[in-house]
């Protein structure tokens, strides 16, 4: 199985967010980092496309339900696009789909798609973690019954980095 890929497009005040593949922990890190950046003056709207997304661990899921926020507290509504059964029985199921539009429709092809960045160091992959899975925990009571050991245990990990330093 091949690595997820994320691919980002920004044309006239709109992002564009692309996956392929499984998307999971990897790929997630570039998309933290474009949630704590986004511009509030220059964004008009956001849409996910993930017609060729197979599947999301809990922190790319976590990591969208950031930018769902982010974009929120803007006046944008962020959207979903060609989620499909599967994908869509996954963010429902930690309650997700109050935070997104969902459309399925054909997005534009004509975007000049740049690949995120790959590489995170292992203490960026696990703050993407933690924040993931805190936002999930807030958006949701039954989320917290689901990661609140992952995120006591990703807290930990990354105190033992920090007391390696």
């Amino acid at each position: 199985m091949s690595a997820p890929k994320v691919f980002l497009a920004f044309d006239d005040g709109a992002c564009h967010i692309k996956v392929k593949g499984r998307a999971n922990f990897e790929c997630s890190p570039p998309l933290r980092g474009m949630a704590n950046n986004l511009d509030n003056n220059k964004l008009k709207a956001l849409s996910i496309d993930l017609s060729e997304c197979s599947g999301m661990d809990s922190t790319f899921m976590g990591i969208l339900a950031m930018i769902a926020l982010k974009v929120k507290q803007i006046g944008i509504t962020a959207t979903i696009m060609n989620a499909g059964d599967t994908n869509t029985k996954l963010l429902s199921g930690l309650g997700l789909q109050k935070l997104f539009a969902f459309e399925n429709k054909i997005p534009s092809q004509d975007y000049k798609w740049t690949e995120g960045a790959k590489s995170a160091t292992r203490v960026e992959t696990a703050h993407t973690v933690l924040d993931a899975h805190e936002t999930l925990m807030s958006i949701d009571d039954d989320n917290v019954k689901r990661f609140k050991n992952v995120v006591e245990f990703v807290k930990k990990d990354i105190d033992s980095e920090q007391t390696k330093k």
